[in-house]
């Protein structure tokens, strides 16, 4: 199967897919609902800002099977940038098939290509343990930190 998926970056014309993705990751993974409006706003203002981060998307013969968003973090300490994964969602009718491992290390051979990039980081939920296996099979580590947050609803 690998041969077959084609990784590129993420364009407006992706919006209504990558919502999708959004919706059904968050249902999926946290049983929460998403305002669609919220999310295709969000993603059109990602898309035409790349300071703020960047999509890549897996395609199979055409059709959009997966897809990852990255977004960065300046560290001080390392006077480099995190590179974090997030948004990874692949169509139930794609995994274990190779797909995402083939977006990780596309993210993985860019990261290492910009001289400004320190290290790869995401966070994923307690109880998604699918998730934590295939991370830890990839080479991640799980880090000693715990995510805190307070949210502006607005």
């Amino acid at each position: 199967m690998n041969r077959n998926i084609k990784i590129r970056r993420g364009t407006t014309r992706d919006v209504e897919t990558l919502a999708f993705f959004n919706t059904s990751l968050a249902w999926e993974t946290e049983g929460k609902r998403l305002d669609p409006e919220t999310i295709t706003r969000g993603l059109q203002n990602l898309l035409r800002r790349p300071e703020l981060g960047f999509y890549l998307i897996a395609e199979v013969e055409g059709e959009v099977a997966g897809a990852l968003m990255i977004t960065t973090e300046w560290s001080d300490w390392r006077n480099g940038l995190f590179w974090w994964i997030q948004s990874v969602y692949v169509r139930a009718e794609y995994r274990r098939q190779g797909v995402f491992k083939l977006l990780f290390e596309e993210v993985k051979q860019q990261a290492r290509k910009d001289e400004e990039v320190c290290g790869l980081r995401l966070y994923v939920e307690h109880t998604n343990h699918t998730a934590q296996r295939a991370y830890s099979a990839l080479g991640m580590e799980e880090t000693g930190y715990r995510l805190f947050e307070i949210e502006f609803n607005r």
